[in-house]
């Protein structure tokens, strides 16, 4: 398992950083778009779609929806993020009522339609961050890794509390002190890096705070999908490190907000 994780990010990690940092315009969209169609070979799984067929034919109306996208110019558009605010308050909503609201959201339709407001937007805010500047879809990564890595430590060293014991029993809330403390160094950082003032240092660290609970809310998305399938994994398309769900489903939440706040203004 170890050679095989090894392994993955041998090869994963030069092409990311190329296709994220090295890309620009319609090759960065089309790169992106990639990596967008992937994460939905694997929501239709999610969602309870299992002859592969249907799933490709799904994935393929995916495609023309993005396609769509970019035709109309909305991939650099701010309204698809005002969607993905809305969706992702519903998603909120399901996360902590799970199993409660399970009735509302469990139909193959809806699972499938969440994942429209969840993968499109995400997509539309990688190329507007992209748009805006490499160092902001680069502060935006280290804020999710960063947060992560802080629950991580964090929750093995104080975590007592549970986050969502049914939809994920390993959270807890001093996992996510722990990552907000993290990221709230990062937000330090960049501004002084940035020559913001304190106007700007403060609003940067609202807007880190406010992304940084958003990615934890990706998480907890993804895991309540994967255990009302009863999977450990989204797919296994990359040995040793699961699906790419599994690697971006934190991403999905922070990415359309922190875009908004950004390019957008609140």
């Amino acid at each position: 398992m170890l050679r095989q994780r090894v392994l993955t990010v041998a090869w994963l990690a030069p092409l990311m950083l190329v296709g994220l940092f090295g890309l620009t315009g319609g090759a960065f969209a089309l790169f992106t778009a990639m990596i967008v169609l992937l994460a939905g070979w694997e929501w239709t799984d999610l969602a309870g779609v299992e002859a592969p067929e249907r799933r490709l034919a799904l994935l393929v109306g995916l495609a023309v929806l993005m396609l769509l996208l970019w035709l109309s110019g909305a991939l650099l558009s701010i309204w698809p993020l005002w969607i993905a605010l809305v969706g992702w308050l519903v998603n909120l909503y399901w996360v902590t009522r799970y199993p409660g609201r399970l009735s509302q959201w469990q139909a193959t339709s809806c699972r499938l339609a969440m994942g429209l407001w969840v993968l499109l937007p995400a997509w539309v805010g990688l190329n507007v961050l992209r748009d805006l500047g490499a160092i902001w879809l680069l502060f935006l990564l280290l804020v999710v890794w960063g947060a992560d890595i802080g629950a991580y430590f964090a929750g093995r060293a104080f975590g007592k509390r549970k986050l969502a014991p049914r939809v994920s029993p390993g959270k807890s809330w001093e996992g996510v002190y722990g990552g907000m403390a993290v990221t709230a160094v990062l937000a330090v950082i960049f501004a002084f890096w940035e020559g913001m003032g304190v106007g700007g240092f403060v609003t940067m660290l609202g807007i880190t705070l406010m992304v940084t609970l958003a990615s934890v809310l990706g998480d907890l998305l993804e895991s309540m999908l994967k255990r009302h399938r009863g999977l450990k994994d989204s797919s296994n398309l990359l040995p040793g490190h699961g699906g790419v769900l599994d690697r971006i489903d934190s991403l999905t939440a922070a990415l359309p907000l922190f875009a908004l706040l950004t390019a957008g203004g609140p």
